[in-house]
């Protein structure tokens, strides 16, 4: 009976490491971020002057989000920069507004690789 324990603990072992593989993310399959994208928080709103750059282990930019309205706030944001993959990886971005009245974070993600900036599906 302890062999079957065994083989079945080896089993789900094998199982969790194949799918372990399976489950990274490929950044090169990303779209590439195009200008403007829809914002993640949706709303209808656009985000606009997204060009992340790398510096100081930070991926920054500038950007405008625009409501459908044409309401514009502008805003800044700093990502961790990661290398990976043969590229930067920008993750756990916070973002603030320019006048310092509104903050918070984002999923969104950007892969930035060969100058080519891949925005997270």
């Amino acid at each position: 009976m302890r062999d079957a324990a065994f083989f079945s603990f080896i089993a789900a072992c094998a199982a969790l490491a194949i799918h372990g593989a399976a489950a990274q993310e490929r950044f090169d399959d990303w779209p590439p971020l195009t200008n403007p994208f829809p914002s993640t928080g949706g709303g209808g709103i656009m985000i606009h002057d997204y060009d992340p750059v790398v510096a100081d282990g930070k991926c920054t930019t500038k950007f405008r989000a625009v409501e459908p309205n044409g309401t514009t706030y502008h805003n800044l944001i700093a990502f961790e920069a990661t290398q990976t993959q043969g590229g930067v990886l920008c993750s756990n971005g916070q973002w603030r507004s320019a006048d310092g009245s509104a903050s918070g974070t984002t999923p969104f993600r950007v892969f930035i690789k060969d100058g080519i900036k891949r925005g997270s599906p």
